[in-house]
């Protein structure tokens, strides 16, 4: 079963409508995950100041409300051979607005693809990848962009390095 958070052929990720109103308890849950989501129930009740089975509730509820969204592994794209990232700023051609969720589907399917956001402002997407060499990165903008009808504009820019916001190790 396709999860529709994900997004769809036809159209863009559409968020989750969040029922649940976020107290501070729930925020410093989130906060604990986020430096640490492989901490165990009991270690996270006990930095948050609640029962086990009370956390144990909450996040649960969080993750249905759609307030969390997974918990994955951060793997480095240069652990794999992929030296090279860039941000991909996409504009498409004006009569391609109503191919904007298969050109998501497109893009999500592409494995140098790491992000797909879709932005306000000049361009539509900014797509995050990882490829192994400037040549690489040549090669994927031509094939999967350049030749894309519905591809008005790109602009590539390299990212030398990627820090994470504190909290978000």
């Amino acid at each position: 079963m396709e999860d529709p958070s994900r997004g769809t052929a036809d159209g863009p990720v559409q968020p989750k409508k969040l029922q649940r109103v976020v107290d501070p308890v729930d925020r410093a849950i989130l906060h604990v995950l986020a430096e640490d989501a492989r901490i165990t129930n009991a270690a996270l009740a006990q930095r948050v100041g609640i029962a086990a089975s009370t956390c144990l509730l909450r996040v649960r509820a969080l993750r249905e409300s759609g307030v969390i969204r997974g918990f994955h592994a951060d793997v480095d794209p240069a652990a794999l051979g992929l030296d090279l990232q860039a941000m991909i700023a996409v504009k498409l051609a004006a009569h391609a607005r109503g191919s904007m969720g298969p050109f998501v589907a497109r893009m999500r399917r592409q494995p140098e693809v790491l992000d797909v956001y879709f932005v306000a402002g000049a361009d539509d997407y900014l797509l995050h990848v990882a490829v192994e060499s400037t040549a690489a990165l040549r090669d994927f903008v031509a094939e999967h962009l350049s030749r894309d009808p519905d591809v008005g504009l790109t602009e590539t820019s390299l990212i030398f390095e990627h820090t994470r916001a504190a909290g978000r190790s």
